[in-house]
């Protein structure tokens, strides 16, 4: 459940036809969620649903990422929909979707289709998640100044949580400049994977496992908060677990904090409801327990730097397998 007095709040990573007119609705009018995310594996995974036939039979003709287009555009204006109220009361509501990740290193082009989509979409609370790279630095600070909201999505490292910090602020500083009212930000923050990387490493060394993800999603959490821009929060993505030792919600209570979102899978955010011991805040870390863990792995020869590079590369790498997978499922 959301803990309004928090501020902590729980997003799902999943979008289906048949869920958003059903369960969606029920997990928003429970209380369980007050926001959703979407990426290019989610949809692709949704399009085998019988719930798609009739409306891409109605398609044929159309390029494949015509299809796609149409049949997102729907989910998420259906979600936002759904979401309104919760973001007419100013306390979350907003529903994600990616730009095609195959425009990653193209600014212009990047920013034409995150337009194009939201005028689309034509909801307020849709933010467009814009992976944060150097391309994409400038059309976060573009959309946020045309009062369009922005989820920085494939965030690995500090020094791309700055650059996207400086990008939203610069933003959001022009709109309301020019007398705009609300426009938010995200700050997705990968986890697990983290985890995925290292821990046979680490295990090796005798050290702690699962922590990596955590701590380096503190360490950006606490650049973030220490920005003090109201309009940005640390979002913290990928945290479904990958490994049967961890409790199905781990990452949920390990990063339960103020200021903050968590996007996590439907079977997540259930396994979190289910379990009935109280969640406990448990951010910040202290920057000094936070410098210690990192150099406890710099002495058994990992390189921090050199990891976040490698999951950024191999994050739009997958996120651009995914879209060409289910562009190929629609030819």
């Amino acid at each position: 459940m959301i803990d309004n007095n928090m501020v902590f709040s729980l997003w799902v990573d999943f979008i289906e036809r048949e869920f958003l007119k059903t369960e969606f609705i029920n997990m928003i009018e429970d209380g369980v969620i007050n926001g959703a995310t979407s990426n290019p594996a989610i949809f692709a995974k949704a399009l085998k649903s019988p719930a798609y036939k009739e409306q891409l039979a109605s398609l044929e003709g159309l390029s494949a990422k015509q299809k796609y287009e149409a049949v997102a555009i729907e989910d998420i204006k259906m979600a936002a929909i759904a979401l309104r109220g919760l973001y007419d009361e100013g306390s979350e509501g907003y529903i994600s979707i990616e730009v095609d990740p195959f425009l990653s290193d193209n600014t212009e082009a990047t920013l034409q289709e995150a337009k194009r989509l939201f005028k689309s979409i034509n909801e307020p609370n849709v933010m467009i998640k814009i992976p944060a790279t150097e391309a994409g630095y400038p059309v976060m600070r573009e959309l946020l100044s045309d009062g369009i909201s922005v989820n920085a999505t494939l965030v690995f490292s500090p020094e791309q949580a700055k650059k996207s910090l400086e990008a939203m602020k610069h933003g959001i500083d022009t709109f309301e400049s020019t007398g705009g009212e609300r426009v938010e930000a995200v700050i997705s923050v990968f986890v697990s994977r983290f985890d995925v990387a290292l821990d046979d490493i680490i295990a090796k060394a005798g050290l702690p496992t699962s922590l990596t993800g955590i701590m380096n999603a503190a360490l950006i959490y606490n650049i973030i908060q220490a920005n003090h821009t109201p309009s940005v929060r640390t979002l913290f993505a990928s945290t479904g677990v990958k490994s049967d030792k961890l409790p199905p919600d781990y990452y949920i209570r390990q990063l339960y904090a103020p200021h903050s979102v968590n996007t996590a899978p439907l079977d997540t955010i259930k396994a979190f409801e289910s379990n009935k011991e109280p969640p406990m805040p448990t951010l910040p870390i202290p920057k000094n327990e936070i410098e210690e863990y990192f150099e406890s792995l710099h002495n058994i020869g990992i390189n921090i730097d050199e990891v976040r590079r490698k999951l950024l590369k191999d994050g739009l790498k997958s996120f651009e397998k995914s879209f060409k997978d289910m562009l190929d499922s629609l030819e």
